[in-house]
């Protein structure tokens, strides 16, 4: 026989019950022999009430206070380690199961919740098998085809054919990169931001393209950083290409970090702001094919933000130009290291 009941609602309850007849057993005990008294000495109704009774209602209060407290801590508890365990699983596939204990409401809750974890996890996993054998398969024709058209005499036509396969081999490799998503697991780490920019800067300095870097002393950020460092090269490449050149500044802070990539170029209309952040979403105007792209290094970079609870913000300069700003909050990140 179970003396507890199962039910979230039936042990609320049951606190509600004990508590109050608690505080009229105490009631009862505490002033009711001084009450006939004091009635029988000749008091009325109202002065006849003892001292005690006011002990009594003040009693009652704070019990009532303490159940209240308890029965709304039992209801909060587990829809806060429910909503602490989705927050960490939207962030981190390899995140723990949710325990499946307490009221019955609660387990059904955690065992839902863990049996569309574990639907998605295997959904991830078998993307990504399924990315690996496209990646191959559309790659080997590719090959072939570059292979072919070295033996075509005319070289005109040779040059179009090899412009044409590098066309398609980069929209594959860039489709591919977006579709593996930013949520592989990579494991978080400390890393240093200055050196991650200063390295990022040297590499395309190397490649003759107009880098400069303006970083001060900036604390470890608990991070990916593979995912970060392709969001930053994205952004960096954007602002070569369509501004000629690139600056990298970082503004730190204790609640956020929050890297900036400048240029000079034309800037985005303000109305396409929101929606270029989208895939495979272009601006004709300013940003043409003859730049290269496919219209998903923006989305990258904003996939990258949010993997670490942030964003990716696009703003026009006064000066003119584009500033690309990604806020990455280091609270969230912290949280995803422990």
């Amino acid at each position: 026989m179970r003396l507890i009941p199962s039910s979230l609602f039936g042990r609320l309850t049951l606190i509600l019950v004990a508590g109050m007849l608690a505080a009229q057993f105490t009631s009862l005990w505490l002033h009711m022999e001084e009450r006939q008294i004091l009635l029988a000495q000749g008091y009325s109704q109202i002065a006849g009430v003892p001292t005690r009774f006011w002990m009594h209602l003040a009693l009652t209060l704070g019990a009532v206070i303490a159940v209240a407290l308890v029965a709304v801590r039992l209801v909060t508890r587990p829809l806060q380690r429910l909503a602490a365990a989705a927050d960490a699983f939207g962030r981190d596939l390899e995140s723990p199961p949710l325990e499946e204990s307490g009221p019955t409401e609660t387990r059904r809750a955690a065992e839902a919740f863990n049996r569309m974890q574990g639907r998605i996890k295997r959904l991830v996993a078998e993307r990504s098998r399924a990315l690996a054998a496209v990646s191959h398969d559309l790659r080997t024709p590719l090959t072939r085809m570059r292979l072919r058209a070295e033996l075509v005499d005319d070289e005109d036509l040779r040059a179009q054919i090899g412009a044409d396969i590098d066309d398609m081999q980069a929209m594959v490799e860039s489709t591919l990169d977006y579709l593996r998503g930013l949520r592989e697991n990579e494991a978080v780490q400390e890393i240093d931001i200055e050196a991650l920019l200063q390295s990022l800067a040297t590499d395309e300095q190397a490649l003759g393209r107009p880098v400069a870097l303006e970083a001060g002393a900036v604390a470890p950020f608990a991070g990916r950083l593979s995912a970060l460092r392709r969001a930053l090269a994205n952004l960096v490449d954007n602002a070569v290409k369509y501004g000629g050149a690139a600056r990298m500044r970082v503004e730190d802070g204790p609640d956020a970090l929050r890297l900036a990539v400048e240029d000079s170029g034309p800037g985005i209309p303000e109305d396409a702001l929101a929606s270029v952040v989208e895939p495979y979403i272009r601006l004709e105007t300013s940003r043409s094919r003859a730049t290269g792209g496919v219209g998903l290094g923006l989305a990258i970079a904003r996939d990258a933000a949010r993997l670490h609870g942030g964003d990716l913000r696009l703003e026009n300069r006064p000066e003119g130009g584009l500033r690309a700003l990604l806020i990455l909050p280091r609270r969230l990140a912290s949280a995803d290291s422990r």
